[in-house]
């Protein structure tokens, strides 16, 4: 199986103004393009090309491959990738449910915002900051580069299933927000997909 880019389901100028028209289009089809295109390569003619993207980096731990750590980049980068464009989207409001679960681990909602942000400010280079479900408890973590944190924590350092996901590359907002990264960081609760979250939430 070789994987594909998956289509984006608005258009590259639906998250105006907050994250820009020709950001999105590059960060779609030239770096997310680019990380299936290494991926497929790596996987050519190995055991592992039959898996799903979830499946393979699932077990990323037991795979054996000399390019193990491109791959990890590569894998890391379209399954983070896929995450990123469905937690994305204009509109939709804060659940009643996600809130109380919010407030159950983190006292309030804004705080739960404030930690977000700040692990997001004080990561160093690139990478990605989550809200995970680690086994019922709710937490907010990082991972370097293109790590996820469905690698478990032997490959990320961390675990847990991701919730919310925001990319801290600088090709994800130096276009429009150049090094202000905090005002990127700030002007992702404006496109936070919370149905999705929800959902992910709940299952």
């Amino acid at each position: 199986m070789s994987y594909v880019l998956p289509s984006l389901p608005y258009s590259y100028n639906a998250l105006e103004p907050f994250f820009d028209e020709e950001t999105m289009k590059i960060h779609h089809t030239k770096h997310h393009q680019n990380y299936i295109n290494n991926t497929n390569s790596i996987l050519e003619n190995t055991t592992f090309s039959s898996l799903s993207i979830h499946e393979l980096i699932s077990i990323f731990n037991e795979i054996i491959l000399d390019n193990k750590n491109l791959l990890r980049n590569n894998a890391g980068g379209h399954i983070n990738h896929c995450f990123f464009w469905k937690i994305l989207k204009i509109g939709t409001v804060l659940t009643s449910t996600f809130k109380r679960e919010i407030e159950k681990q983190f006292n309030t909602f804004e705080l739960f915002k404030e930690q977000f942000e700040l692990a997001a400010l004080n990561h160093f280079g690139s990478g990605w900051v989550w809200l995970v479900n680690q086994n019922g408890i709710l937490s907010i973590v990082s991972t370097a580069n293109q790590d996820n944190p469905l690698m478990g924590k032997t490959i990320s350092n961390t675990y847990g299933d991701p919730i919310i996901g925001l990319d801290l590359w600088e090709h994800a907002y130096y276009l429009k927000y150049q090094n202000r990264r905090l005002d990127y960081i700030k002007s992702f609760w404006n496109v936070v997909n919370w149905e999705r979250a929800t959902d992910l939430l709940q299952r």
